[in-house]
């Protein structure tokens, strides 16, 4: 199935919910036929941009790409042994659908991960995580089609180059890139990871529970912290917590004993941007169609009829006022285009 569209609208293809429109839309579960219609429409390999669900970018007018949309949903077991399977994803199958199906199915792994918006495809680019767990944890490779060249190879986890929030597949030199399929391996006897302290207390003391509970435990959380998409347009997390070394973490919370800090790698420090956001005054700030979520200062939300320019100009003044008071840059999580 190939579906090809001029001036398409993207409104309903990014969860900020802003107009937008693709030069040239190709939606796809086929990769030859992607191949094809690559090579007969005459398309520039260097204005190409691969949306999955738009969860995690911020569209600006006007989008003069070539947007491709994978919708390629195959998933299931491709190897089994007694201990572990290996399973298989198409990209453009939703991921907490996904999920779902692993957790049915008493696979380990992916659990701390649930209700996270957005396409498998996704997954990997952004080193998605959340309460403890990184995607990359259970990855095993990557299936990716070179647009440039129309080739399909496999990307080992090794050479995917994870880190906070960044692989690989982010690199400007792979723009070419297309996720197309994503193998995790995943354990049957599953080890539960409660190392993110909010998700422990959503046990009893000495309670040991299951990769279902677990994921009911996480979807509580999330909905407590986090507006639904369809609701109130936003793209989760706009920023990333930053990073910066132990030494300058510890004369920080000497001046702020009570600023949350993760460890990250040796000698540095993650740092809860939330928290420094809500420190400058951010939490539940609106102007106009723009604001700031009540419940998570991560979060910046269209209310409704809200501009890129407009997300844009209020994250800037938020990266600012961090910046002034704590001496830190905040980066963004959200890909802006």
């Amino acid at each position: 199935m190939i579906n090809i569209q001029r001036n398409y609208p993207l409104k309903h293809y990014n969860s900020f919910g802003l107009e937008a429109t693709a030069q040239l839309f190709i939606e796809t579960n086929e990769s030859q036929e992607l191949f094809n219609t690559l090579n007969s429409y005459n398309i520039d390999l260097n204005n190409l941009f691969v949306l999955g669900t738009g969860s995690n970018v911020l569209l600006k007018e006007p989008l003069l790409q070539t947007v491709i949309h994978p919708v390629n949903t195959d998933f299931g077991v491709i190897e089994e042994t007694n201990d572990s399977v290996l399973v298989k994803c198409g990209a453009g199958k939703n991921w907490d659908e996904f999920v779902e199906w692993t957790v049915d199915n008493g696979y380990g792994g992916l659990e701390n991960l649930s209700y996270i918006p957005g396409s498998v495809g996704a997954a990997p680019i952004q080193n998605i995580g959340a309460y403890g767990a990184e995607v990359s944890l259970c990855l095993e490779s990557v299936s990716v089609i070179d647009l440039s060249t129309c080739q399909q190879f496999m990307v080992s986890r090794d050479k995917c180059r994870f880190g906070y929030r960044d692989s690989i597949f982010k690199e400007p030199t792979h723009k070419h890139w297309l996720i197309w399929e994503v193998y995790f391996l995943l354990d049957k006897d599953p080890r539960i990871n409660l190392s993110y302290t909010p998700l422990k207390k959503e046990f009893p003391i000495g309670y040991f529970p299951g990769i279902q509970e677990v994921r009911k435990a996480v979807i509580r959380l999330r909905q407590s912290k986090l507006p639904d998409p369809i609701e109130l347009g936003n793209a989760g997390s706009f920023f990333k917590n930053p990073v910066v070394s132990a030494c300058n973490a510890s004369l920080l919370q000497e001046k702020h004993p009570e600023m949350p800090t993760y460890y990250h790698e040796p000698g540095t420090v993650k740092i809860g941007a939330g928290w420094l956001i809500e420190q400058c005054g951010w939490k539940g700030f609106r102007e106009g169609q723009v604001g700031v979520y009540p419940r998570q200062a991560l979060v910046l939300v269209n209310y409704g009829g809200a501009s890129a320019d407009e997300l844009l100009n209020l994250a800037g003044s938020i990266v600012e006022s961090v910046k002034k008071t704590f001496g830190i840059k905040l980066e963004t999580e959200v890909r802006i285009l």
